[in-house]
């Protein structure tokens, strides 16, 4: 039997313009567990996107803050979800410029429109806060992670939380795409980024609420538990 995984996230209001592009280009919405109708960018092709969307569907729109972990041995949910309204109540609120589609590698994600130092510390609090909650990594998952070329401070930081890009090497994104062929990536971008302005108005941002989210089994989808708004 599998054990579940939990994630600590950024996910906007299930209500918000945002919200609804990000589930509508992958296709899926995290908060009822729904395939929804793809809305394909003009000028992709509608019959690969699902294919090129697979990946990041499967962990919903999003934006990590503490990567997927099995709770430790003696914890339960229900403290989790205690531990996360509370931490929530005394962090605060991020603003930013705004949020800019971009594509980092091969794939496609919205990024913060300027470098945020609140938004790094924020997220590295939360690592470090929910710790205490997160089951080592078993050999499957360390060797997967291991596998990728990781610098000294990422080994590092994969030894010490189980997630090589945090600290330093944190980058809040919200993937919105899977790997994809290189000559595509160009075009792709600048369909999201015309997806992008049409769906979401233009407008400065706010990372304004811790969310939880579960995954059942590694073959399932992660879902949205619960949402914490930052500071109350």
């Amino acid at each position: 039997m599998s054990t579940p995984r939990y994630a600590l996230y950024y996910a906007p209001a299930a209500d918000s313009p945002l919200w609804h592009f990000g589930c509508a280009t992958l296709g899926y919405d995290a908060f009822t567990g729904e395939d929804i109708a793809f809305a394909a960018p003009a000028g992709c092709n509608a019959d690969r996107w699902p294919q090129l969307t697979a990946e990041p569907r499967r962990y919903g729109f999003h934006a990590t803050l503490k990567a997927p972990f099995e709770l430790a041995h003696g914890r339960s949910e229900g403290q989790l979800r205690a531990f996360a309204h509370q931490i929530a109540a005394g962090l605060s609120a991020v603003p930013l410029a705004g949020l800019a589609i971009a594509a980092l590698g091969r794939f496609i994600a919205l990024t913060p429109a300027g470098p945020s130092p609140a938004l790094q510390t924020l997220a590295f609090d939360i690592v470090q806060a929910f710790e205490p909650f997160r089951a080592p990594l078993g050999a499957a998952d360390l060797a997967r992670r291991l596998a990728s070329p990781l610098t000294p401070a990422q080994r590092a930081y994969l030894e010490a939380y189980g997630y090589p890009y945090v600290g330093d090497d944190f980058r809040f994104h919200m993937t919105l795409t899977g790997s994809l062929p290189q000559d595509d990536v160009a075009g792709t971008t600048a369909a999201l980024g015309q997806a992008y302005a049409a769906a979401v108005p233009a407008a400065p941002a706010v990372i304004d609420r811790l969310a939880l989210f579960r995954q059942d089994s590694r073959e399932g989808r992660f879902r949205l538990l619960d949402s914490f708004m930052l500071g109350r």
